[in-house]
């Protein structure tokens, strides 16, 4: 393979390692931040909210504004935002101690932006560089994040316990040095041309195309299997499974983070009919949720909620492979488009189920019920959420299915 193809490869992929640490940063310091500084959980959890509503706003922009940029550099200014934004979020709080939440909000829509725009830009990339199995290589960019999420938890966990709360600033300082190196690696690496539409009007005709819409959706749903469980299966396991809170941290995220990169390694290296993948995926998502809010075992709990990672490895980028297949010269519109459907699904529903929850513990009605499960209000309400969370891979499976009909037609032609 051409040299410049293999670096460039190499700098996507530490793109996408950047994005695993700035889309999990703030989730793995929630309790050094409510510890140090007091700020609430409901501040917290709107980090997240403000995060992924950033990515989304960054979707949007390309979606009907790509011609208006320029999107080789914009590919390789991509590192040096997450750069700056994760040396904000480690450094203000020290220069600005009065200020500390301003400071991290501020630091959260910097890296957050990066985020957006690797999404948007990272995998175009990937699909523009001549492969044999186009399908594969996008399988392995997208395996890459799961196995960057699994390494910064694994290693900001112990980080802490090691160096204490207090170091968090320098966590995130060195984690900040991961962007650079996919700064060097674009340096001096030609970028392949992507199409976009020559304005804005094409892409409102794009818009009316009822197979782009069922991708979007597509992708909506497998954002919101993949992400509710990843943002909740730490708390579940803890608040309502009643599994230590150390072993809720690693095994709720690692372990859903190993399957998730399991699951899309595999399909990189055997992977086909992702039509059967993404049904098959739907499934099995909605058994592990069913299994996850009604079984009373802590230990078969921790298993259904690890194995969602693997049966929802797929459904992001396989999403991605069925729009990026179906409109092969959309370039990067597309892909801004299905950021924007897969982002809105990672950012509402995880709240959903978190509103959900809420609603369900303080509602004295449901009070009853608890108690006839040997439940405490909270874990009740969890449970509740949990099978709110299983809708979105049920209503999966109808989806799929018909872009699995439609992958059958085109092989028998």
């Amino acid at each position: 393979m051409n040299t410049s193809y293999t670096r460039l490869k190499l700098a996507c992929y530490a793109t996408n390692v950047t994005m695993s640490v700035v889309t999990n940063l703030s989730p793995l310091l929630f309790v050094t931040f409510h510890t140090l500084y007091g700020v609430s959980y409901t501040l917290l959890g709107l980090l997240v909210l403000v995060n992924f509503f950033t990515q989304l706003l960054v979707d949007l922009a390309f979606s009907f504004f790509s011609h208006r940029f320029n999107i080789p550099l914009a590919v390789r200014l991509t590192p040096v935002v997450a750069f700056v934004g994760l040396l904000t979020y480690a450094l203000w709080p020290i220069f600005f101690p009065s200020q500390v939440y301003l400071g991290l909000i501020v630091g959260t829509v910097i890296f957050a932006s990066s985020g957006g725009l690797a999404e948007v830009l990272i995998s175009p990339v990937i699909a523009a560089i001549p492969s044999e199995n186009p399908d594969r290589e996008m399988s392995k960019l997208h395996s890459v994040y799961a196995w960057g999420v699994v390494g910064f938890v694994l290693f900001g966990t112990f980080f802490l316990l090691a160096f204490k709360q207090e170091s968090w600033h320098l966590l995130v300082a060195f984690l900040s040095l991961i962007p650079l190196v996919g700064l060097l690696l674009y340096a001096g690496t030609p970028i392949p041309k992507m199409q976009t539409p020559e304005r804005a009007s094409g892409v409102l005709k794009m818009l009316k195309n009822p197979s782009l819409l069922l991708c979007v959706f597509a992708i909506f749903l497998g954002g919101a299997a993949e992400c509710t469980m990843a943002q909740w299966s730490s708390s579940y396991l803890e608040q309502a499974l009643g599994i230590p809170k150390v072993i809720g941290d690693v095994f709720g995220v690692a372990l859903f983070s190993v399957a998730l990169g399991l699951g899309r390694s595999l399909y990189a290296k055997r992977g086909k009919y992702i039509g059967r993948v993404l049904l098959l995926g739907a499934i099995g998502a909605t058994a592990c949720y069913f299994i996850a809010a009604v079984s009373p075992f802590p230990l078969l709990g921790l298993l259904a909620c690890a194995f969602t990672g693997f049966c929802t490895s797929m459904l992001w980028p396989g999403s991605l492979i069925v729009s990026s297949d179906r409109f092969p010269d959309g370039g990067v519109v597309i892909f801004a488009m299905m950021a924007a459907g897969g982002d809105c699904g990672a950012a509402v529903v995880p709240q959903l189920v978190g509103i959900v929850t809420d609603g369900v513990a303080a509602n004295p009605a449901f009070l009853n019920f608890a108690e006839m499960l040997s439940l405490s209000p909270e874990q009740f309400g969890m449970k509740v959420g949990m099978l709110v969370g299983m809708l979105f891979p049920l209503t999966a499976i109808a989806v799929y299915t018909r872009i699995r009909r439609t992958e059958k037609q085109k092989l028998e032609k």
